[in-house]
């Protein structure tokens, strides 16, 4: 528990864009860690999909219960599918009997195939299935330019399954809630909640080493209504995001809620001083500068909600 007790206290600074592979014998980027007793994951790089990271660069999660393992993410592709269905193999002998996609984005789910050609039902909130339908065209060829020969194989097969606000599984005396709590970060951001041990695999409605991105039509203030509403209440003990390694509550608070409060902050004085787009830009965000993935998405972000506050 030692380890346990020094990733929940982790503080950005572990995280690196310049963090080289840390599992050179796999296509993962990371291998599966216990993060509490029977559930796993691999934390992908926190830098974008890359040739060098073959696209690894959010959580893989996997819970083993009495009865089957349920996986959290498909992966980027079916070379990083099928070489997390290897490391489950090397835990247990109970085979894959779920995998839920925490959104519709590419590295959540276009490794969707390899799990449908084993069987492996996939379960996607309604939203996120829509997004992927209407992306994953752009997304597989994506990943076929940087990621090359890890790409091989993959190919575009829908969610199996879909649900609307909340799917509770009973699976070998674990009860797995499987959550949409409201708007976040995109579409169908589905939660995945362990009640009896106090685990959220939070997807990407939750960060705390690299920056949010905040995409055209994210609406912030819903995003942040969902969090003090519906996943403050729920006071989860342990956190696996989206992105980086797994946590507490107070740290993907400070990273996450506090990140959109803080920017929506700096865009309504810029705009109650009759700034435009050009200067939203250079809203003061220096309190977050030490994040990974800043400079790529800084400016982007303030740009993405001043237009979201100009008619609010």
């Amino acid at each position: 528990m030692r380890a346990l007790a020094l990733l929940l206290i982790a503080s950005p600074a572990l995280a690196s864009e310049d963090i080289p592979d840390q599992y050179p014998q796999s296509v993962l980027y990371a291998k599966p860690v216990e993060v509490i007793p029977h559930v796993f994951t691999a934390t992908g790089a926190t830098a974008p999909p890359t040739y060098e990271n073959a696209g690894h660069n959010n959580n893989l999660s996997f819970i083993v219960t009495g009865d089957g393992v349920i996986v959290v993410n498909s992966g980027a592709s079916w070379k990083l599918a099928e070489a997390l269905h290897a490391e489950i193999r090397a835990v247990t002998d109970q085979p894959v009997k779920l995998v839920i996609v925490e959104n519709g984005q590419g590295h959540a789910m276009l490794g969707n195939g390899y799990w449908v050609a084993q069987g492996v039902p996939i379960l996607a909130h309604e939203e996120a299935a829509a997004e992927f339908a209407d992306g994953a065209a752009q997304d597989l060829a994506a990943l076929q330019r940087y990621a090359r020969e890890n790409a091989e194989a993959t190919v575009i097969a829908a969610p199996t399954e879909t649900f609307t606000d909340r799917k509770t599984i009973e699976m070998g005396g674990v009860s797995v809630e499987v959550l949409h709590l409201g708007p976040a970060h995109s579409p169908g951001d589905t939660q995945v909640w362990l009640p009896q041990w106090g685990m959220m695999i939070a997807g990407d409605i939750a960060f705390h080493e690299r920056m949010p991105p905040i995409f055209e039509g994210t609406c912030t203030s819903c995003w942040i209504e969902t969090w003090e509403t519906k996943l403050e209440p729920l006071a989860p003990t342990y956190v696996i995001p989206g992105h980086g390694h797994p946590t507490n509550l107070a740290q993907v608070r400070r990273y996450t809620r506090d990140y959109l409060v803080d920017l929506r902050a700096k865009i309504a004085t810029h705009l109650e001083e009759g700034g435009d787009l050009a200067g939203a830009y250079y809203v003061d965000q220096s309190r977050w500068a030490h994040l990974d993935t800043f400079g790529e998405l800084a400016t982007k972000n303030a740009g993405v909600v001043f237009a979201e506050m100009e008619f609010e």
